[in-house]
């Protein structure tokens, strides 16, 4: 596929792999955790979003729109989703930016052209550019394309990644990724399903079989708690890590950026309640995992 559904490019990024990088947010993903942080990216079609704050009432979108989706006087969304045909339109007129069109259609030469835009921030720190999502092997095809562009211009390129795909499809990525940013949500399969909506089966397998013919793998731990923290299921993640033949860890503290998109997306956030783990506690995590001779750094 030529083109795909971009949802952001996010350029200076210092938390998605070495150096100053460029992070392409592809749309759509498998799994629904309920801490997502980009709610946004787990639809694959786009999405038209509404900030009531920020709307002041001047009725440009009302005029722009010729699907008569808009009705200002309704209380939180204006929009009736049966007519919205998502075209943007409304969007473009808005002065305030309380609408937003999630999600554009490009080509593969125009995100390449963005991403080289900053080859000399990349040349000097030895960055790159990461794809990430949603989970980006859902646009695998396209994903692929980008890969190849991006190894024919001698770009680093990383992977961020649930590992929720099958095989065939990730190995056929490795091949053209330098580094990849793994996720692990939960060893228990029972849980994951609950929490994530998908077994961990095929990340857990997937992982293993890459570790077998990739070099460079960065297990990322997001730390929910209540849900992922608790001992059991930390020692059972570095026996895994471990046992595989992996080293390199990064455990992320859940936190309620993001928490915001889901009333602009018209969904419940269902994680409400949650407290961000203190650093005490996400020292005790790092010290459980080290004990597993894991190189572990807390945060990206």
């Amino acid at each position: 596929m030529n083109k795909g559904t971009v949802f952001n490019i996010q350029k200076y990024s210092l938390h998605d792999g070495p150096g100053i990088r460029t992070t392409v947010f592809l749309k759509g993903c498998p799994l629904n955790c309920w801490w997502c942080h980009n709610p946004e990216s787990k639809a694959l079609a786009k999405q038209v979003t509404f900030t009531k704050k920020l709307c002041i009432g001047c009725e440009s979108c009302l005029n722009r729109c010729e699907n008569n989706a808009i009705d200002l006087s309704r209380e939180n969304s204006i929009f009736d989703r049966g007519k919205c045909k998502r075209c943007g339109s409304c969007s473009e007129v808005c002065p305030t930016n309380a609408i937003k069109l999630l999600g554009k259609e490009m080509t593969v030469a125009e995100v390449v052209n963005e991403i080289e835009k900053d080859r000399v921030f990349y040349e000097e720190s030895e960055g790159g550019v990461t794809f990430s999502g949603g989970e980006p092997l859902m646009q695998h095809d396209f994903l692929y394309q980008l890969l190849k562009k991006c190894k024919q211009k001698d770009l680093h390129t990383a992977l961020d990644t649930s590992g929720f795909t099958d095989w065939h499809i990730l190995e056929k990525a490795a091949k053209l990724t330098d580094l990849f940013l793994y996720d692990i949500k939960h060893m228990t399969n029972e849980k994951h399903l609950k929490f994530t909506g998908v077994s961990n089966a095929p990340i857990l397998s997937n992982l293993q079989r890459l570790a077998l013919v990739h070099s460079n793998i960065q297990i990322r731990l997001p730390i929910i708690p209540g849900i992922n923290d608790d001992e059991e299921n930390i020692v059972a993640t570095g026996e895994f890590i471990s046992a595989i033949g992996l080293r390199n860890v990064s455990i992320l503290a859940y936190h309620h950026t993001g928490v915001d998109k889901y009333e602009r997306i018209e969904e419940a956030y269902k994680l409400p309640n949650t407290l961000e783990p203190t650093h005490d506690e996400m020292q005790r995590i790092a010290r459980i995992l080290e004990a597993f001779r894991l190189i572990v750094r807390i945060g990206g």
